[in-house]
This record gives C-alpha cells, sequence and structure tokens, in this order.
C-alpha cells in the first residue's frame, strides 16, 4: 500500500506563521524581478548600449542576488520549517519574523537612498554601506531565531513513521544543515585575518556557509518533489523508511565540514577547493531519492486540476536542476558557464518551492488557484531560463567572464553574440514567467484566509 506523503499545514498558529514566511518569500521575488530585468537589459547586446553606469549593473547584481537567492529560498525555507514544528510559540514567532521583514525592507529601499560600493563576493554579495549591513543583519537574525524556535520544537519520529512524518524529519533535517551553515560563516569570520577587507574579506567569509547551505536547499526540494509527486498522481512507491534514509544520505556529506575547517586555513587555495569538491561530488547525494522521484513519473496517473500544474512545476524543476548539475561538472575556468550551473541548480530549487507555494496556498486557508494559469507558469519560466542558463553557457565555451556588462563582456563575434542573444530573450521570457508566478500568487492570496 502506497504511503501518504501530505504536508500538512497544522494549527491555526502555524498556518499563519507559514503564510507570513511566504509573503515575505514573494515580495522578496517581487523585487527581485524588478533588478532581474535591469540586468538582463545590461546584458543584451544593442539594449545594453542604452544603459550609460556600468556600476549600477553591480548594484542591481548585488540585490537581485540578495533578494532572489538568499531572502526567497531562507523565507520559504522558514515556512517549511514551521510545518515540522509541534507546539506554537507566537510571540517568539512573531519577533523572529519582523526582524526579518524589516531586514528584508532595509536591502530593497538601500540602493535609493545612497547604498553603492558593491563587492561582488560569491553567495552573499554586499553594498559596502551601513544600511545595507543593517538590512542584512537584521534578515540573518530573524532567521536564526526562527531555526532554533523550529529545532527546539521539532516532531519527534517515533515508531510507527508516516510518508509525512519522513517529509517533516527531512525538514528538520535542513534546518540543522543550515545551523551549520551559520556556525560556518562564524568561524570564517573568528579565522580571517584582521587586516583583510574588500571583497575578498566577504568571499572567504561567505564561501564554506554558502556551499554547506546548498545541501539544506537541495533537502528541501527534494521534499517539495516528494510532495509534489504524490500530489500530482505519480506512483511514489518507497516506503517512509527508505524516504527517510535517503534524505539522510542526502545530508551525510557535510559531516566533513568540521574538518575542513580544521585542515585549512580559512585564507587558504586549499580551503577553497575542499568546499567546492564538497558540493560538486557531495550534491551526487541527491541521485538515489531524486531518480525514484524521476521514476515515480513513468507511471502516473493522467493529471487534472490541481494535480497538472503541480506536475507541471515538478517536471520543471527537475529538469533545471538537472541541466544545472550537468554544467557543474563542465566548469574549467571563471567564464559564464559557472552563473549559467548556479543558475539551472538555483532554479531547480526556485520552481520546486513555487510548486510547494501552490501546495501550501489553498490548504493556508487562501483562494483556489487559477488552475491554467499556474499550470503555464512553471513552463514559461522554466523555459525561459533553460534559454538563459544554455545561452550563458554557450557564451562561456568563448570565455566570456562572468559578473560583467556592457562593453566589459567582450562579445564580438557570431557566436558570443547569439549566446547572448539567447540568454537575453530566455531571461526575459523567465522575467514574464516570474511576473505570471506572482499574480497565480496574489490571486490566491486576495481572497483572504478562511479560519480553521
Amino acid at each position: 500500500m502506497q504511503a501518504d506523503y501530505h504536508l500538512p499545514p497544522g494549527s491555526e498558529q502555524s498556518r499563519r506563521i507559514t503564510s507570513a514566511w511566504l509573503i515575505l518569500g514573494l515580495v522578496s521575488l517581487i523585487f527581485a524581478g524588478i533588478f532581474s530585468l535591469l540586468l538582463v537589459l545590461a546584458r543584451t547586446p544593442v539594449v545594453q548600449g542604452w544603459i550609460p553606469f556600468l556600476d549600477f549593473f553591480h548594484v542591481a547584481l548585488v540585490v537581485h542576488v540578495t533578494l532572489s537567492v538568499l531572502i526567497w529560498l531562507l523565507s520559504v525555507s522558514a515556512a517549511m520549517w514551521s510545518l515540522s514544528s509541534h507546539s506554537e510559540k507566537p510571540l517568539w514567532d512573531k519577533a523572529s519574523f519582523l526582524s526579518a521583514a524589516l531586514g528584508t525592507v532595509i536591502i530593497i529601499v538601500a540602493p535609493f537612498v545612497g547604498a553603492g560600493n558593491p563587492l561582488m563576493s560569491n553567495y552573499v554579495p554586499v553594498l559596502q554601506h551601513p544600511l545595507f549591513f543593517v538590512g542584512l543583519g537584521l534578515f540573518a537574525l530573524g532567521i536564526t531565531s526562527h531555526l532554533l524556535r523550529s529545532l527546539l520544537t521539532w516532531r519527534r519520529i517515533g515508531t510507527a513513521l508516516t510518508g509525512t512524518g519522513a517529509l517533516q524529519a527531512g525538514i528538520t533535517f535542513s534546518a540543522i544543515v543550515t545551523g551549520l551553515a551559520i556556525i560556518s560563516i562564524v568561524a570564517s569570520y573568528a579565522g580571517i585575518p584582521t587586516e583583510m577587507d574588500g571583497q575578498i574579506y566577504f568571499e572567504f567569509l561567505f564561501w564554506g556557509g554558502g556551499h554547506v547551505i546548498q545541501f539544506s536547499y537541495t533537502l528541501l526540494m527534494m521534499v517539495c518533489w516528494v510532495v509534489l509527486a504524490f500530489a500530482s498522481g505519480c506512483k511514489f512507491e518507497l516506503t517512509p523508511r527508505l524516504t527517510l534514509v535517503f534524505l539522510v544520505f542526502l545530508a551525510l556529506p557535510i559531516i566533513v565540514v568540521p574538518f575542513l575547517y580544521l585542515a585549512h586555513e580559512i585564507i587558504s587555495p586549499g580551503f577553497r577547493i575542499a568546499f567546492t569538491e564538497l558540493m560538486k561530488y557531495g550534491g551526487l547525494s541527491c541521485l538515489p531519492l531524486g531518480l525514484a522521484i524521476v521514476a515515480s513519473l513513468f507511471n502516473a496517473e493522467k493529471a487534472a486540476g490541481e494535480a497538472r500544474y503541480l506536475r507541471s512545476a515538478l517536471i520543471s524543476s527537475i529538469l533545471l536542476f538537472a541541466t544545472g548539475g550537468v554544467l557543474g561538472f563542465m566548469i574549467s575556468g571563471l567564464d559564464i558557464v559557472i552563473p549559467a550551473h548556479y543558475h539551472g541548480a538555483t532554479v531547480g530549487v526556485t520552481i520546486a518551492f513555487m510548486g510547494l507555494t501552490y501546495y501550501l496556498l489553498p490548504r493556508l486557508g487562501f483562494a483556489a488557484l487559477p488552475a491554467g494559469m499556474a499550470f503555464w507558469q512553471p513552463l514559461l519560466y522554466g523555459a525561459g531560463q533553460l534559454m538563459h542558463i544554455i545561452g550563458l553557457a554557450w557564451t562561456g565555451g568563448y570565455g566570456v567572464q562572468r559578473k560583467t556588462a556592457g562593453l566589459a563582456q567582450g562579445v564580438d563575434r557570431l557566436g558570443e553574440v547569439a549566446g547572448m542573444a539567447l540568454m537575453g530573450l530566455g531571461g526575459l521570457i523567465s522575467v514574464i514567467g516570474g511576473l505570471l508566478f506572482l499574480i497565480v500568487a496574489w490571486k490566491s492570496l486576495r481572497g483572504g484566509r478562511r479560519q480553521g
């Protein structure tokens, strides 16, 4: 008999705080979309000449990455952590959320009140301005507080393990991994020489933790895939215990993190290489569960209604994540194959989180989604992003460097122009797909929440 892999929101308090974190993630995507449009224009042939200030590209890139990678992904992570808690802490929940929300608002506003001096450090690029750091600190404080609350109130597995229990355990594992990522950043801070500053400082500060937290996102993505597969009528045949074993297996590579910190100086080449290898080869730990989910698609029932758009999100997420993973093994320098890989992997997680949002909104008490629009949205967004990363990878083969725009790209050969044009077209299509996601979510949210 097939186990049930539902992810119920729980009590009314749980629904409220889950809804709040989801909405914060949606707000961050609205503004990330605005900045992403400016980024696409700054790199698209011909159109890029309309943007006179190259440095604005870097300011926009900092805010876009912070909103779309850090705040969006961690906000949905926080919403999912709420689903694995068993007791209510309303004051704690409110304080954590308000801190994160205020930090997000400050980050969004900072560029418009003089924050500049962008540093393109990996994982968490920053604007060297006190206001930006205040916003980043408040958001980090809110997330850390909610993380601790979730770990202190996590649901025990028990002897009678259910499908839902296995998923909730996977969510708890992601919280533990995120906690290790935070500890890694603190350890890096303690190990970096005090005289170091600028971009290289932040590069080393976030390098270890940035790699570790990818395992948390992958864990949550896998939980989303199982939920979407089950809810869309796929024949997911794994038992709860085997599902739990595969989730544990996915998290296992992070046990080497303390040893990497002991074996290497924070600012050494060996430290950077070790964490790159950890993510490159440790990420393969997602294959057992991932392949089981893919296999469930081949015996799936015909999708209709809600199942149709949930399966659309599932397939799009799998395709983008797999493409990003393959590109990760093709990286051989500092060209734009790197952002092609990172976009694929991150967008794969993002589409999974979009699908989970579609799954959760009606169950949180909001109005039903527009089914047709919800079906086409992940396909449009995924297709645009696939074009985007193929264009990046194609042009990266010519050696075009990452984090550049305009004339600084040195794009002049036909193949380079074609690749960047494909990137630009795909980027614009994905922006439309992202906007469509926000419209779908808004149509559900504007109906208000039903109690109970």
